[in-house]
């Protein structure tokens, strides 16, 4: 009971984006500041770079699996 692999490569593209937004663009910083846990800012490099390659490699696994299945 897998997931396909269209909607493998959908959360892995849509993941990528979100965390290159969160990564690349002050987004969370101004969140948090928001929300008044601002001291977690100091984190988010170490969790946000993990995850952002995480995802790009999820993406890229379903992308090769996909084209695997159709040859």
């Amino acid at each position: 009971m897998g997931l396909d692999n269209r909607k493998l490569l959908k959360i892995g593209i849509v993941g990528s984006v979100i965390a290159a937004l969160c990564c690349f663009t002050p987004i969370l910083v101004i969140l948090f500041s928001v929300l008044g846990i601002s001291a977690f800012i100091g984190i988010l490099d170490i969790v946000l770079l993990p995850v952002l390659a995480f995802f790009l490699l999820l993406t890229l696994f379903a992308y090769l699996r996909r084209r695997k299945a159709r040859a």
